[in-house]
């Protein structure tokens, strides 16, 4: 039986809530595996595994075996420390530590009426398989500048209407930042690098191709611009309006999801006034970008208004030193603050 072809007449359902069994844990007897209530009554319970979610989750990423583990909670349930006692490595028993989310509140029962359980689409199962691998393996941390975007508002306006008749599209702000942030990655070789798959080697890439992160509705997906280090700001338009369409009518090839260097992450159109992107691997680094906001800020010895976005560089501290992070942020923060200069 497949997990997202689970089977189960009501009495069954019932039946585990009781028990407090996973019904996709149990070979149904029935049709095309339906779960009927004696295969629930007959379920191996008495050697049934008790053990937490997160527990659970760390073990599957140890392959831990769960039959030699002795629970520390009620009535024998696996808890973390269980788990992570049996991890050698104290730098990883740490990572683990460090990510786990407070628990706050104890679970409490619920009916199956006041809850929806659908399966998880193929696109979802790859995006959390994806962002655990990222979030669990690689140490990181992240850079957040404030930028004026004055400028870069300015030199929008006045391009705007020559590319526009020139390749028929829209130039956005965020085609702007794309330009700058592939400009200023061909100076930072491991912003734009990769980490081999053994993790014994440091790839360094000596063009971009830059990830554009789309958000659809039940997903997300990451075209890549190929070699947009060689791209003039209109022909990056001109391929960024092409792949992110392409991408919301799901029409994307695998080739153009694949290849990347480096991504971008955009929430800025949401109001999101900053947030802390994971790394899109095999890439090193992330940027975010935030929404533009009018802030008082000092200017000459004088607090004027001005449109502040702030970025986010998320980087893998196994490539990327803090130092390198903050020169590559410094020369963008400084090329968006006088982007005529990009286009000389």
């Amino acid at each position: 039986m497949e997990n997202d072809k689970l089977r189960a007449t009501p009495a069954a359902r019932e039946a585990a809530r009781r028990f407090g069994i996973d019904l996709f844990k149990i070979q149904g007897s029935g049709a095309k595996g339906r779960v009927h209530k004696e295969d629930v009554e007959t379920f191996n319970y008495e050697k049934r595994i008790q053990i937490s979610p997160l527990a659970a989750k760390i073990a599957e990423e140890y392959k831990i075996d769960l039959n030699n583990v002795t629970g520390s909670g009620h009535n024998g349930k696996i808890m973390r420390d269980d788990i992570l006692k049996l991890i050698a490595k104290p730098k990883e028993k740490e990572e683990l530590i460090r990510h786990e989310i407070p628990k706050t509140v104890e679970e409490k029962q619920v009916n199956e009426s006041d809850i929806e359980m659908i399966p998880m689409s193929p696109m979802r199962k790859v995006i959390s398989k994806r962002m655990s691998e990222s979030y669990f393996t690689a140490p990181t941390f992240t850079l957040n500048y404030e930028v004026d975007m004055s400028e870069v508002k300015s030199l929008r306006e006045k391009i705007l209407g020559t590319i526009l008749e020139k390749t028929g599209k829209k130039v956005t702000i965020t085609d702007i930042i794309s330009f700058a942030a592939v400009k200023t990655l061909m100076k930072y070789k491991y912003v734009n690098s990769s980490l081999s798959e053994d993790g014994s080697r440091i790839i360094f890439h000596n063009y971009v191709n830059l990830a554009i992160a789309v958000g659809l509705d039940d997903g997300l997906l990451v075209p890549v611009i190929k070699d947009a280090d060689k791209m003039t700001l209109s022909e990056l338009v001109i391929k960024s309006k092409e792949i992110v369409s392409k991408a919301l009518e799901m029409k994307l090839s695998p080739a153009e999801q694949s290849g990347s260097t480096f991504t971008i992450s955009n929430l800025g159109m949401y109001g999101v006034e900053n947030f802390n992107p994971i790394i899109n691997q095999p890439n090193s680094a992330i940027l975010g970008v935030a929404a533009t906001v009018d802030k008082p800020v000092a200017v000459n010895g004088e607090v004027v208004i001005r449109p502040i976005m702030t970025l986010s560089l998320t980087v893998d501290h196994r490539v990327i030193d803090g130092l390198a992070g903050a020169k590559f942020m410094q020369e963008l923060k400084q090329l968006l603050e006088n982007p005529i200069s990009m286009l000389v």
